[in-house]
């Protein structure tokens, strides 16, 4: 077993003495997760299932409490080893929790409850709380599928203005160039994967295999065949232009696409002498579409600065709309990409008059790890506990910070059957509000996952939803 397999261990140190921090006669407990504001306005809502099958799949075992049990005497911790062993004589090592949360996909308003988490046995209500350093992860993937959702707004926004083809054009227009720059390969999986919730494109190829293992998704991007700074300088200056010829022998088809990235020296010279004079007539032949890449200087600069210099040695056409695309050429910028910078490009350019299907996007830092968990405020909170038979409300509203005051109470997210609207309200026992239908499903409930859903039903859910 790997050393980080025990989930037991897959918590914070205070954790394993709160089980005796509770009031005397409690027997049972209520959390929940929700973004507390933050940059955007609403998050989409992706990870939980991956999460789930990774880290409670696998009943406790005694083992595993043996291990804890050490590990905590020599920290300096209590550790509860009969609540534990209970678990797993009397539960087969089933954690008896109920998980409650939106679809996978799911665009929800901040402030709003997105999962619930309860216990389900009464010798066992200090699980839940156990549970939420690693259940509070989920802040990630969500995170990383709402940058990427917020940016295929604002790229949505310029096709429908500039293009003939804007939904077809759409879904590779930001590709994930993030995986050399996470803090892990567990974080390059699950945030390659939220990306790919809204977009087909990447080159983090952890993130299919999570797809594929949690997802039932065979493939879920695409890539191109694409040199790198060392490919290209390998052939020395003076042989740039060979460089740049053998990629066209080696990649350039018909009906195929290329990048080439071009800035090893002068990103201005190599369109205007390499790119449009010297291999002008071998790209026009090769029935390819060439895709260069600048690697630096100011990103709006050269990208704008690209496209005319490329307008002029190959040409454009006018499109329906009245904007120009180029002809047998595209650009892609990958450095210092992040959502304002895309903005910013894509007005650019539109402003010179080129339609947006004439460039395409490269993010990693910005959208993989430029972020933490106070990027949407995300909070585990306790909101309920039943003491001596009677449910309390649970929560928290200090002085010096309003904003993180907790919402109080047995909750539940229902979604307005006239508008859609979601809005979180008390859970009860006769049901939902009038007008209303229940926004969640239990995912997960003592031991066993309840739904496993397919990368295709959350993308579809994720790109119909109301922008």
């Amino acid at each position: 077993m790997h050393y980080l397999d025990n989930l037991l261990l897959n918590t914070d140190s205070y954790k394993a003495s709160h089980w005796l921090q509770y009031p005397p006669g409690t027997d049972a407990t209520f959390f929940y997760v929700e973004s507390r504001g933050g940059l955007h306005d609403r998050t989409v809502f992706f990870g939980l299932q991956s999460i789930l099958k990774d880290a409670l799949a696998r009943p406790v075992t005694h083992a595993d409490i043996d291990e804890a049990r050490d590990l905590f005497a020599a920290h300096g911790e209590p550790f509860n080893e009969a609540g534990w062993r209970d678990i797993v004589d009397r539960l087969g090592g089933h954690l008896p929790v109920r998980i409650r949360a939106v679809p996978e996909g799911t665009v929800v308003p901040t402030h709003q409850a997105l999962m619930t988490i309860e216990s389900t046995d009464p010798q066992a209500y200090w699980v839940p709380s156990y549970l939420e350093t690693l259940l509070l992860r989920v802040w990630y993937p969500i995170t990383v599928a709402t940058i990427s959702w917020h940016a295929k707004q604002t790229i949505r926004g310029f096709l429908q203005l500039t293009s003939d083809d804007p939904e077809g054009q759409l879904p590779f227009k930001l590709h994930d160039f993030g995986a050399r720059g996470v803090s892990s390969l567990q974080s390059a999986a699950l945030g390659g994967a939220a990306h790919l919730v809204n977009f087909l494109g990447t080159d983090t190829v952890s993130a299919l295999c999570l797809a594929r293992a949690h997802y039932h998704e065979p493939m879920a991007g695409y890539s191109i065949p694409a040199a790198e700074h060392s490919t290209i300088t390998s052939w020395g200056r003076e042989r740039e232009v060979d460089a740049y010829r053998n990629m066209l022998k080696q990649f350039g088809t018909p009906g195929a696409i290329v990048a080439v990235v071009s800035d090893s020296y002068d990103i201005y010279r190599a369109i205007r002498e390499h790119w449009g004079t010297t291999l002008r007539e071998e790209v026009i032949a090769s029935g390819a579409t060439l895709v260069i890449r600048p690697d630096s200087g100011d990103p709006v600069e050269v990208v704008a600065d690209s496209l005319t210099l490329l307008d002029e040695a190959i040409g454009h056409t006018v499109n329906g709309k009245g904007y120009r695309v180029l002809n047998h050429v595209r650009v892609i910028q990958g450095d210092g990409i992040n959502p304002d910078t895309i903005r910013a490009i894509l007005q650019r350019i539109t402003d010179a008059g080129y339609a947006a299907d004439n460039v395409a996007f490269g993010m990693g830092g910005a959208l993989l790890q430029r972020l933490d968990r106070d990027t949407q405020k995300f909070a585990l909170k306790c909101s309920a506990a039943r003491v001596n038979g009677k449910w309390i409300d649970v929560y928290k509203d200090p002085v010096t910070d309003s904003g993180k005051q907790s919402k109080r109470g047995r909750l539940q997210l229902v979604r307005n059957v006239e508008d859609g609207l979601l809005r979180t309200v008390p859970l009860a026992d006769d049901g939902v509000p009038t007008g209303t239908e229940d926004a969640m499903v239990t995912v997960w409930e003592n031991g066993q996952l309840q739904v496993d859903e397919a990368f295709a039903t959350i993308r579809s859910r994720a790109n119909t939803a109301p922008v």
